[in-house]
């Protein structure tokens, strides 16, 4: 049977609230994404599987992408709601993004022009497609992908 190959997503977290050194401190376990109150992120979610990776982007403060996640966890009830109508996965972290990709610098890429991150920015959770996070990737020094779970970083010439 073949490996899952994974799909992409990007998760936005304040970093007040609930930041990168959080989501790496919290260790293999996991942590579920809670409080996500949009319906259109809550089905994003219902698409992920376990496997698949997301950028780590810390919204408000700093307005960049600082680390690559893994899901570990399919869709399942928020514990923080009380109607039972909100759902979340749970990821952990893989690595830190060896040079933070920022906001502006998405926005100032052509290649990135469709991104969700410029196009539906309030969104929490969206989707990042093949080729957005290859450029994600390379812009932040993140190059062949992950390897064994670890950034591989640019070699200088």
């Amino acid at each position: 049977m073949p490996a899952h190959r994974p799909n992409y997503w990007l998760f936005k977290s304040e970093p007040d609230a609930f930041s990168w050194d959080n989501l790496v401190a919290n260790g293999d376990a996991g942590e579920p994404w809670e409080g996500v109150r949009n319906y259109l992120a809550r089905n994003t979610m219902r698409q992920m599987k376990i496997g698949d990776l997301g950028f780590f982007y810390h919204s408000n403060i700093g307005l960049e992408v600082v680390g690559i996640c893994k899901v570990v966890a399919l869709a399942h009830p928020d514990a923080s709601d009380g109607t039972g109508k909100w759902e979340c996965v749970d990821v952990t972290a893989v690595c830190p993004m060896p040079k933070p990709v920022t906001l502006a610098a998405v926005k100032a890429n052509p290649k990135l022009a469709k991104m969700a991150l410029v196009t539906s920015m309030r969104l929490s959770v969206q989707p990042v497609t093949p080729d957005e996070w290859a450029e994600v990737c390379r812009m932040g020094g993140v190059t062949g992908g992950l390897n064994n779970g670890k950034a591989q970083k640019k070699q200088r010439a």
